[in-house]
């Protein structure tokens, strides 16, 4: 079976944040990354070139394949700042009707900027996605 492309990396998740161009987006990324921390207790690492994850979890589908993955994250995209809410959303109907301005996709949460959701209706979003993680996938 192939390999999860997106793994661990060595990068410096901190050189990655204070690389980004935009002063905006680079503050955005520090205070999603202060949210992940105290959600998970983890720190930063990288995942391949471009996704900042808090934590990890293992998975493993009826098909067999199985792997590892970050329990929540963020990336900056081009278009938005991408968290991975690795919950999805259908468990946070409530939370999300508060969030404000965003896209999502399966697991991921698209916003332009922080100015455009409610921060703490965002926290709580990610502390109780990692609840639900560690519930529904407890480590060994």
């Amino acid at each position: 079976m192939p390999e999860n492309k997106t793994k661990p990396t060595q990068q410096s998740a901190t050189a990655f944040i204070h690389g980004l161009d935009d002063k905006q987006r680079r503050a955005d990324a520090k205070k999603v990354t202060s949210m992940m921390r105290k959600a998970t207790g983890a720190r930063a690492t990288m995942w391949g070139e471009s996704i900042v994850g808090f934590g990890q979890y293992h998975y493993k589908y009826a098909s067999g394949r199985e792997g590892d993955f970050l329990l929540t994250g963020f990336s900056s995209r081009k278009q938005a700042l991408t968290l991975y809410i690795m919950a999805g959303f259908s468990e946070f109907g409530a939370l999300m009707n508060k969030l404000g301005q965003y896209k999502t996709g399966k697991s991921c949460l698209y916003i332009k900027s922080l100015a455009d959701v409610d921060e703490k209706v965002l926290e709580q979003l990610i502390i109780r996605s990692v609840k639900y993680m560690r519930k529904n996938y407890p480590t060994k």
